[in-house]
């Protein structure tokens, strides 16, 4: 699950394209960009397919709640160690080889949700899905950002960064809305949509392998190392707001990817399946068309209104679960969603303010690994706090948990962005 719009690696010039009977069947750059997007969007939206199956999961199996927190986290975990080790390896060995790495990884991950479909099973499918996102998500945006820049070489880098965004989000959009309409009308809801995924995954590998290299062959590079986080002394203030920004925005996602149906059923009494994908669909789709409805505006204004969308978002949800409210419930998740996409977005800029070329790689990379923080801890605390707390006072520990920390990061990152 990876918002972003700008690259978690450097991107280094593009190597100059070699002729055709070199290079064999290639697409031409222009199609290889919108093929990329494409296979960027159904790898996202396979990732978040389940959301709305964790109830079909739970009431067939009679886990706890806390099981479909730790199902989650493992995608989580597996996004940061796939980040952690292998986000910044297309500089070496090219964007293709990685994407269609992480293409067979998914195939992994939708095989193994086919064969081993018991609780441990959905620990470790989960777990591989995320390896495969940590290695796609900063190797598309930058190969998104290589094939824009040889197609349209007057282009700015905005596009690119919008499509990247909207193809990341969206797809988290998407897949609750699939899997919510699978587990309403598919014969085999459990089957059904990982056999299309997969179908899908296989057609956007052979898709993509077509697709031209952007990254320049035989370049020295030193040894091998994970991706380092440094920042300067001088900005560790305004680098740690950016962090706990993306933290509090991805706690949000990973709440309406994880436990949020179960919200809905146990406290709404709403356990319409598509509904609960619906709901989902809403709080992504939100978080993408706001990084679109806005992306005119300074990164200063587009805060301010990720964080007061934030704050009024998660009091609308605090109500909604005191007062048993559904529509504060879903509206409160739309308006926090919104707010999500922007305040990531100006958490990515104000870290990329603070470095220069030489480290603003490994500044994002940092970002990153605390957003997927963020998507992994609070969801996991909340499926804790079930196992001895009712619902309404283990979701509104949430909701003040988040609250808070956007309320202190959101002011110290308009500030450092306003220098």
């Amino acid at each position: 699950m990876t918002i972003t719009s700008i690259p978690l690696q450097t991107t280094p010039e593009p190597a100059i394209d070699r002729p055709a009977s070199r290079r064999g069947l290639r697409l031409p750059h222009r199609a290889g960009f919108w093929v990329t997007a494409v296979a960027f969007l159904v790898m996202m939206a396979f990732n978040t397919v389940p959301t709305p199956l964790y109830a079909l999961y739970q009431q067939r199996d009679g886990f706890p709640t806390v099981m479909i927190t730790v199902v989650f986290a493992a995608y989580s975990i597996g996004v940061m160690v796939a980040l952690y080790l292998a986000g910044h390896l297309s500089d070496r060995l090219g964007r293709r080889r990685i994407i269609l790495s992480s293409v067979l990884i998914e195939v992994v991950a939708a095989v193994l949700f086919l064969l081993w479909p018991s609780a441990v099973g959905l620990v470790v499918a989960r777990f591989v899905a995320g390896l495969g996102i940590g290695m796609l998500t900063a190797t598309a945006t930058a190969h998104l950002a290589d094939l824009r820049r040889i197609s349209h070489p007057a282009a700015t880098i905005g596009f690119a960064a919008t499509i990247a965004g909207v193809a990341n989000m969206g797809g988290l959009a998407l897949g609750p809305l699939i899997g919510g309409l699978f587990a309403e009308w598919a014969p085999q809801p459990l089957v059904a949509p990982y056999l299309a995924f997969l179908a899908a995954l296989v057609a956007i590998g052979f898709a993509y392998a077509f697709v031209p290299e952007t990254v320049e062959r035989g370049r020295v590079h030193g040894p091998y190392r994970p991706q380092r986080v440094r920042v300067p002394a001088e900005s560790r203030r305004a680098y740690w707001a950016a962090g706990i920004g993306a933290f509090a925005a991805f706690a949000v996602t990973g709440l309406f990817g994880s436990v949020a149906p179960t919200f809905l059923a146990q406290l709404l009494h709403q356990s319409d399946h598509l509904v609960a994908g619906i709901v989902s669909f809403s709080v992504f789709g939100a978080a993408a068309l706001a990084q679109v409805v806005f992306a005119r505006l300074s990164t200063r204004t587009q805060l301010w209104i990720g964080v007061l969308a934030m704050v009024a978002g998660l009091l609308a949800l605090g109500v909604a679960d005191l007062t048993v409210s559904a529509a504060l419930f879903v509206g409160g998740g739309v308006v926090a969603g919104a707010g999500v996409g922007l305040v990531f977005r100006g958490a990515l800029a104000t870290a990329g303010s603070l470095g220069t070329a030489a480290n603003r790689s490994e500044i994002t990379a940092g970002i990153f690994l605390l957003a997927f923080a963020g998507m992994t801890v609070p969801p996991l605390l909340v499926g804790a706090a079930l196992l001895v707390l009712p619902l309404v006072p283990a979701f509104l520990g949430f909701v003040v948990l988040v609250l808070a920390l956007i309320v202190w990061a959101g002011p110290s990152m308009i500030r450092a962005v306003a220098r």
